[in-house]
């Protein structure tokens, strides 16, 4: 009976009033088997839910809250597992009063997590005493797409106060001290250009950036061939390549990679990644293109692009697809980068249903891999054979 009050209470609305008058409308199932139902709804919500008697005794627990307090244990004090003097006294006034509470709670270790607790009064249907549910809604996922948002905006205005103000203040020498020296003139009209260059391409992929996002949900249906793309990137990046001493070559096999794809979204991905490794790698860029299949989701075209540069540091993996994230901010800048371009990649294989991977060792270079659905049409037949990744 715990268990079947405690499941519908932490189920809620509708969800709650469907599931339980369905159990009660259910005339084949016994006492028994609602309550084996209520239990397996309470072990399947996934947040912590934990109900304590009035002595704050814990007196059941699902799965969820036994994985975030190891220390909860059933017939011992809350405190003993929650060492939390807000959600502890929240509690005592919750047993005291009868009214609803809610606080906080936050974790950190092994990783910083964040909850919303919510505590109820647990009528009884017998009378007597009320239990007390704690609902324990995790936060950390909503906090850290906060956080992030105000970073994205605080560095966006960085990013573009930075050169504004370069502007506003070569502006203002030229209407002052240097508005007769020809010479400094042209410098600093040079410099001008190349400041309002690079707010030009930190709006371009923000607003690039900006429509992926809100097409991210609409997956592409034209077919096109990553081959002529990857071709194509190859050829476009020479000039760049060449002025910087590094060599780009395409290693692919005969024949088309169709894939469902945004041609110039795919274009952007392919320019991104071969442009970071020309910018920020050696001497050599491989660019490949192979077939894999996956047990599961089927064949796969796989295109890679390979740098024998200085590597990137582990920590660093992790974080390269953050926005305005940079390894070193001063070499990005000055090399032209706005610290959005892997961002827009992330969001453009989100679009395409593919996927992004980084393997990296500090002095060996690192490898970037773009993983993406083979389009094969209904009649055709199974590959019959495995390509090696690239």
């Amino acid at each position: 009976m715990i268990a079947a009050g405690l499941a519908a209470i932490c189920v809620g609305g509708f969800l709650a009033t469907r599931g339980r008058d369905a159990i009660a409308a259910a005339p084949s199932l016994r006492q028994t088997d609602r309550h084996a139902v209520a239990e397996a709804l309470l072990a399947n919500i996934p947040d912590p839910v934990i109900l304590i008697d009035r002595r704050a005794v814990v007196i059941e627990a699902n799965p969820a809250a036994r994985a975030l307090l190891p220390a909860l244990r059933l017939r011992h004090p809350l405190s003993f597992a929650l060492r939390a003097p807000d959600v502890l006294d929240a509690v005592e006034a919750v047993l005291r009063t009868g009214a609803p509470a809610k606080t906080t709670y936050a974790v950190r270790v092994p990783t910083e997590r964040a909850f919303e607790v919510q505590i109820g009064a647990l009528p009884m249907p017998e009378g007597g005493q009320p239990n007390v549910v704690l609902f324990l809604r995790d936060l950390t996922a909503a906090r850290r797409l906060e956080a992030m948002r105000v970073d994205f905006v605080a560095n966006a205005s960085h990013e573009l106060r930075t050169p504004l103000a370069s502007l506003l203040g070569f502006i203002e020498t030229l209407q002052g001290p240097a508005r007769a020296d020809a010479p400094a003139r042209e410098r600093f009209l040079g410099i001008m250009h190349s400041q309002a260059q690079r707010m030009t391409r930190l709006i371009d992929d923000l607003l690039s950036l900006s429509r992926i996002e809100l097409r991210e949900h609409v997956a592409p249906t034209q077919v096109v061939d990553l081959g002529t793309i990857a071709r194509q990137m190859v050829d476009a990046q020479g000039a760049l390549a060449a002025a910087r001493g590094v060599a780009v070559v395409l290693e692919a096999g005969e024949g088309a990679y169709p894939v469902l794809g945004e041609p110039d979204e795919l274009l952007r991905v392919v320019e991104n990644l071969i442009e970071n490794a020309v910018k920020y790698g050696g001497r050599s860029v491989v660019v490949g293109l192979a077939r894999t299949r996956d047990a599961l989701l089927g064949s796969r075209i796989v295109l890679s692009v390979r740098d024998d540069g200085p590597g990137i540091a582990p920590e660093h993996l992790p974080r390269l697809t953050e926005r305005f994230y940079r390894i070193d901010v001063a070499s990005s800048r000055q090399k032209g980068g706005t610290g959005l371009g892997l961002a827009i990649v992330k969001h453009s294989l989100n679009r395409h249903r593919g996927r992004l991977a980084f393997e990296s060792e500090v002095g060996a270079g690192t490898v970037v891999r773009v993983t993406l659905p083979e389009h094969r049409p209904r009649a055709a037949a199974e590959p019959t054979a495995e390509a090696d990744q690239p």
